[in-house]
């Protein structure tokens, strides 16, 4: 039989392309052939970003098309990506299609495409391709998507997707909640990058019913509510690349990996590991903040710190405090995350929520101070915080500051709770148990593969 030749497309976003990077190496030593497609800005960051040595160029083709933006300030707009996703990429993409189908003796077989770009099934249907899904977020998440016409019909949010009113909503009692004005695409602060976000969505509810397989990266053990709601939802992660001994692969920037060597140094439990994603930005005051309750803790620390990571202006750094903290504390660009969160010295992370992030740290036992930014970073906290109960939210003063005393005492609070360190655990070996052999993650992974083969 012919080798399988899958196309996978991912949104252009750091936090989609990991994971499905994940899965395709996972396919790719099933024998499978990968043709992975991003955005041209995102190849030349995640081609830059690879160490000297490593062979994925090799292992998968990797090949880009345009995104129709035309600066990286651009792309960070909200609502841009949506905006693009939907009126540039599909054009692009079917003509990549037809380009390899057309001269290529290794024809594509399926098409992967993220689950936020539901247009790329539209396609594959028309040509007469095999179809799956692949959802980066959380299954709950991805019910709360599927929901939008019943939310709609409840008189929750109206047809452009704005909240009717201020209220929290739940799908069941042991699901996450979430408040309206934190929906996924409520909260991106203005109406044209909502509308772009909402549309986007609505469109990839009917665009799932052609996908053969809804895959998700999360696993029942953490989310069985959620997978019971919509059974047609099929877990296969966590996708870790600690799962399989290696750095991940997929980053836009090029990880420091001299903080590793810091950690050996350190003993067990004792560092806060801090990272708030590729998005998250700061106000200065803000930030200033978040450095003095870091020093305030008088524990040692690393902290993802990018340089555009404060508003409108460079990281300025309290006075004195990279010298006063010079002994515990490292500031790098980007970090081999998984790793850290691996590695026995770290005690806790402070996160923006994630669901990369949020998996990372549950997998490896390690609890969670939550700081959430936007998207589907408030109902990750909600599952950490009031479901899991393997972590602490912060919470902002009367002005909106999450200050340096909230942080300092949040930590001591989240390090003094035995029993919440426990539950991580617990949860850390309820993980293993999904994705090792025999596991409901690692049989629906295998039963997906065969299906490729067949």
């Amino acid at each position: 039989m012919a080798r399988p030749h899958v196309m996978v497309v991912p949104y252009p976003a750091q936090g989609h392309v990991i994971p499905l990077m994940e899965l395709s190496l996972l396919l790719i030593k099933q024998g499978i052939k990968i043709t992975f497609v991003n955005t041209k800005d995102n190849h030349e960051r995640i081609m830059s970003a690879l160490p000297s040595g490593n062979d994925l160029s090799s292992q998968i083709s990797l090949v880009w098309i345009s995104d129709g933006l035309e600066s990286s300030e651009e792309r960070k707009k909200p609502g841009k990506s949506s905006e693009t996703v939907l009126n540039v990429m599909p054009q692009k993409v079917e003509e990549l299609i037809e380009c390899i189908n057309g001269s290529e003796s290794k024809k594509i077989t399926c098409v992967l495409a993220d689950q936020s770009i539901g247009w790329l099934l539209d396609i594959a249907e028309k040509k007469g391709i095999r179809r799956a899904a692949f959802c980066p977020a959380s299954a709950a998440q991805l019910v709360l998507g599927l929901s939008i016409p019943k939310l709609i019909d409840r008189g929750i949010i109206d047809k452009d997707g704005t909240p009717t009113k201020k209220q929290v909503i739940q799908l069941s009692p042991t699901m996450p909640s979430v408040s309206t004005e934190k929906l996924v695409w409520a909260c991106v602060g203005n109406k044209i990058a909502q509308k772009h976000i909402f549309q986007l969505m609505v469109k990839n509810i009917n665009s799932m019913q052609k996908t053969e397989w809804l895959l998700c990266n999360s696993t029942h053990e953490l989310e069985p509510a959620a997978f019971s709601l919509a059974p047609q939802i099929i877990p296969i992660g966590p996708l870790l690349s600690s799962n399989h001994l290696r750095h991940s692969a997929g980053n836009f920037w090029p990880q420091d990996l001299t903080c590793l060597k810091w950690l050996d140094q350190h003993s067990p439990c004792s560092v806060i590991y801090v990272a708030f994603g590729s998005f998250t930005t700061f106000s200065p005051t803000q930030f200033q903040e978040l450095c003095l309750g870091l020093e305030l803790t008088n524990r040692p620390f690393i902290w993802v710190v990018q340089p555009d990571f404060t508003e409108g202006s460079k990281n300025a750094y309290p006075e004195g405090f990279v010298q006063r903290v010079a002994d515990r504390g490292i500031m790098v660009a980007w970090s081999p995350q998984q790793k850290i969160l691996s590695h026995p010295s770290v005690a806790c992370f402070i996160s923006h929520c994630g669901w990369n992030s949020t998996l990372e740290s549950v997998s490896n036992g390690i609890p969670v101070l939550c700081w959430p930014y936007f998207a589907d970073q408030f109902l990750n906290r909600s599952y950490v915080c009031d479901v899991w109960k393997v972590g602490l939210g912060l919470e902002p003063d009367g002005s909106g500051m999450i200050t340096r005393g909230e942080i300092r005492s949040k930590i001591k609070q989240l390090l003094d709770d035995e029993q919440l360190k426990e539950r991580v655990k617990d949860f850390k070996e309820k993980v293993q148990i999904g994705t090792g052999q025999g596991g409901l993650s690692k049989n629906n992974l295998d039963s997906f593969i065969r299906w490729l083969k067949t």
